[in-house]
């Protein structure tokens, strides 16, 4: 008797980070970013009030949600994450000159990245999971920050703050409070979680 395939997972998302997360863990899934207008979403739930937490777990539905309409067979996982320090929200940077801009903004003080991920199947919600991450640049010169960006590249134009924790970008910070894996876009442990409950990756 053959085993049974395991569900099929979509990832709601273009990051190539996120992708590179899951698959490290051993969870195979098919990349089918949403079209959301994120700016738009960002600029309303900014206008209302709303905390970057909640804006995050929004930007997450509805991209799993729109994603899952169209694949009503499948987990569908959503994610986002908006970084906010002294009530300025900060997005991908367009271009090195933008994302000079940010870490000369975000040097020597500390900033707040909302994370939120989340799970639907059958357009619903099943699961969703929201932290904050804590992290303080050092109060690096101009020079420095000039030698990081021509060393790492347009790389850094894929992450929000235009750091990469994981490679040259630890050069800038000087403490860290958060998950790691939350850090570099997916809060990974309690959606692997998630998923070994319905029987997708390592079994128990």
């Amino acid at each position: 008797m053959s085993e049974k395939p395991e569900p099929d997972v979509i990832l709601a998302s273009a990051s190539s980070s996120r992708a590179q997360l899951l698959e490290n863990a051993g969870i195979s899934v098919r990349i089918l970013p949403a079209a959301v207008d994120e700016d738009e979403i960002k600029h309303s739930m900014r206008g209302a009030g709303a905390p970057a937490t909640d804006t995050a777990v929004t930007l997450a539905e509805l991209k799993a949600t729109r994603i899952s309409n169209q694949n009503p067979g499948s987990f569908v996982i959503g994610a986002d994450q908006i970084l906010e320090c002294n009530d300025i929200w900060f997005d991908k940077p367009i271009d090195m000159a933008h994302a000079k801009a940010h870490l000369m903004s975000l040097r020597g003080k500390t900033h707040v990245l909302a994370n939120a991920v989340c799970v639907a199947k059958g357009g619903t919600i099943l699961w969703h999971h929201v932290n904050q991450a804590h992290l303080t640049l050092q109060n690096s010169d101009e020079d420095f920050i000039d030698a990081y960006l021509a060393a790492a590249g347009e790389a850094v134009l894929s992450s929000v703050g235009a750091y990469q924790l994981e490679g040259l970008g630890a050069h800038l910070f000087s403490r860290i409070d958060g998950d790691f894996f939350s850090i570099l876009g997916l809060p990974l442990l309690p959606l692997l979680d998630f998923l070994r409950g319905h029987k997708i990756g390592l079994s128990s």
